[in-house]
């Protein structure tokens, strides 16, 4: 593909980006992040990031796994955190709901609260690999109750990010550009 072409996808890529307001990523007034709790998304679980990766100190890869090829990270299954909460505040209203996802072996549906446009490629090892924070993209997680989206994830921000780490800034690294 000619350099011209390719600018021109890219271009189209920052367009389809700057216009996606009711996109997944971008919040309602097109900023990619939520302004406070109020706009975090209604989990089927109460689940305080701020007692387990704050004052418990777990660290993000214990409930968050990341296998091949590594784009994605998981969400632990309800059976691992019964783990502990099998005696740990077994009877909270909350936990029983937990248990009852463990005993029938389904997930617990979770609501997502990053998402990434369908045209964005990213990779959660390969920016851990780099030395990035899960804290970069995501906030202060261990002093939070409630998550919502509070760092931006439009292209804008993810462009600054890698201008001051000095990390690739070409179109094809992060959208698949057409043939």
């Amino acid at each position: 593909m000619s350099r011209l072409l390719k600018l021109a996808a890219c271009l189209l890529a920052a367009v389809r980006v700057s216009s996606a307001g009711s996109g997944p990523a971008i919040a309602q007034d097109g900023s990619g992040s939520a302004s406070s709790v109020a706009d975090a998304p209604k989990q089927p679980i109460a689940f305080s990031h701020k007692v387990h990766a704050g004052r418990m100190k777990l660290s993000c890869r214990m409930c968050h796994a990341n296998p091949d090829p590594g784009e994605s990270m998981t969400i632990a299954a309800a059976a691992v955190c019964m783990n502990c909460h099998s005696t740990i505040k077994a009877d909270s209203e909350e936990i029983k709901r937990l248990a009852g996802y463990a005993k029938s072996g389904k997930d617990v549906p979770w609501v997502p609260v990053y998402e990434l446009p369908s045209f964005v490629r990213f990779s959660h090892r390969l920016h851990l690999e780099k030395n990035n924070t899960c804290q970069e993209c995501h906030g202060p997680v261990a002093e939070r109750d409630v998550l919502f989206r509070e760092v931006p994830t439009t292209m804008t921000s993810c462009v600054n990010c890698h201008q001051a780490k000095k990390a690739v800034t070409d179109c094809s690294s992060c959208h698949e550009l057409p043939n």
